[in-house]
């Protein structure tokens, strides 16, 4: 039989990268669950009429039918299924299914996989891995949730082996209200025009705007200038008010980037920036606020590898409109790229301790050790086969497991000892107290060289 071929943009990690990516997940998990977030999974199919109904996103969903699927059976969107591609819409759903049995402002995390059919490179995936946090209001939000969100990104990516990371913001309300001042009535096609600014340039984005939206060069002009705006402060605020635009919604979206901007001055910046980049706009339709995107030093050309912001009406179940804010984290595009470039963990396996067999008769014996480091936390497993003992720790090394346990049956003095085989250093150890280093305590993770 051939060796199978992988499937492109699915990706597979060896064991010590799956080591860093549980590390990273119970990170998130952790720092989510310490700000109040109770973690949820949803199903992993929602109605076709539900995900259509949110973007520009039909060509990538994935559409789910049985292979022997009765051919006369209705094939309309209300009856078809297809796997999620974010986390935030079938949250959504989750909302109003059970609206009833949560307490608002209902705090979420989700960790889970989602799908998207596109095509297969590098920070695009067909299967990947997202982390959500959400926060979720019935009829009214306050804004300083907004703020929240990046301050537990801020507090998670601290922890993380990552690149430096610079969150850009911006706000829907900003930019749609500059629009319509500019006489813009459907400002969708604009917002998605400029949204593409960083994949085709300005003179793309700009002959969109004129040839495809229908914009005079004058507007298409002043789209392309308030796009240009950047900054850390409210100084932003006075560069847009500069370009001559006013309206009421424009006045609120300059107003709700300046207390955002105000608001994370304290949030720790060591390898982590918030600015104000007025080209940020996100693709999907039900943002109605803040947004968000965040681009990792040295892999801008993944584009952002953490997103989200604030939609207002995403849930509504006819009395009650449930608006929201949250942000996402793309565990599997921020890490797959520096897997490919060296990102690992210091072994392969979580076992610390290798217990040695002196033979078959005494396997119950080593077991016996092995399960009293594992009532202490310490991860242990017993030979494989009662070889000779250089045999049983080439095994060890193999594996990355950087001790062996003698028990006392193959000790010469009849004293167990444990052996740190890295440097051959070899002491008496009672099981009941010996305890390793915090490092080789479970696989570290291991930057890529330069």
């Amino acid at each position: 039989m051939a060796r199978p071929a992988p499937l492109s943009g699915f990706p597979e990690w060896l064991p010590a990268q799956r080591a860093v990516e549980q590390q990273v997940i119970e990170t998130l998990r952790r720092t989510f669950e310490l700000h109040g977030f109770a973690g949820i999974e949803t199903r992993s199919v929602e109605p076709m009429e539900r995900l259509l109904s949110k973007g520009e996103i039909d060509k990538e969903v994935y559409v789910l039918r049985r292979l022997h699927a009765d051919d006369s059976e209705p094939d309309d969107a209300a009856k078809q299924l297809g796997l999620h591609f974010d986390l935030t819409v079938p949250f959504a759903r989750y909302v109003l299914e059970n609206a009833g049995k949560l307490d608002f402002p209902f705090r979420r995390y989700q960790i889970q996989r989602v799908w998207r059919g596109e095509r297969p490179q590098e920070g695009r995936y067909r299967e990947f891995r997202q982390a959500d946090i959400d926060v979720v209001g019935a009829d009214t939000l306050p804004f300083h949730y907004d703020v929240e969100m990046v301050e537990v990104m801020a507090e998670a990516f601290a922890q993380l082996s990552l690149p430096a990371l610079r969150m850009q913001v911006n706000n829907r309300k900003l930019v749609q209200g500059f629009y319509r001042g500019l006489g813009v009535e459907d400002v969708a096609p604009v917002l998605r025009a400029v949204d593409k600014l960083d994949k085709i340039g300005p003179a793309q984005v700009h002959a969109l705007l004129t040839d495809e939206v229908g914009l005079t060069a004058q507007q298409a002009d002043l789209c392309l200038r308030l796009a240009t705006i950047t900054g850390g402060d409210a100084a932003v605020v006075d560069e847009v008010r500069a370009l001559g635009v006013t309206g009421d919604e424009l006045e609120q979206g300059l107003h709700e980037v300046a207390l955002l901007l105000d608001g994370v001055r304290d949030v720790p910046r060591d390898g982590f920036d918030v600015v104000a980049d007025l080209s940020i706009a996100r693709g999907l339709d039900y943002y109605t606020g803040t947004v968000y995107e965040t681009k990792m030093a040295g892999f801008e050309h993944l584009g952002s590898v953490c997103s989200g912001g604030r939609y207002d009406s995403l849930a509504s179940d006819g009395r009650t409109t449930y608006p929201g804010v949250g942000i996402s984290f793309g565990v599997t595009r921020t890490l797959a790229p520096l897997f490919s470039r060296g990102l690992t963990a210091t072994r392969s396996t979580p076992t610390c301790v290798l217990v040695v067999l002196v033979d078959e008769g005494s396997r119950a014996t080593s077991r016996e050790c092995a399960a009293a480091l594992r009532e202490r936390g310490i991860p242990a497993e017993v030979a494989p086969a009662a070889q000779k003992y250089g045999k049983q720790i080439r095994y060890a090394e193999r594996r990355g497991i950087p001790f062996v346990w003698f028990p006392a049956e193959a000790s010469a003095d009849g004293v167990a000892a444990v052996r740190d085989i890295r440097s051959g250093e070899q002491v008496p150890a009672d099981v009941a107290s010996w305890t390793p280093p915090d490092d080789d305590l479970r696989p570290q993770v291991v930057q890529p060289a330069g």
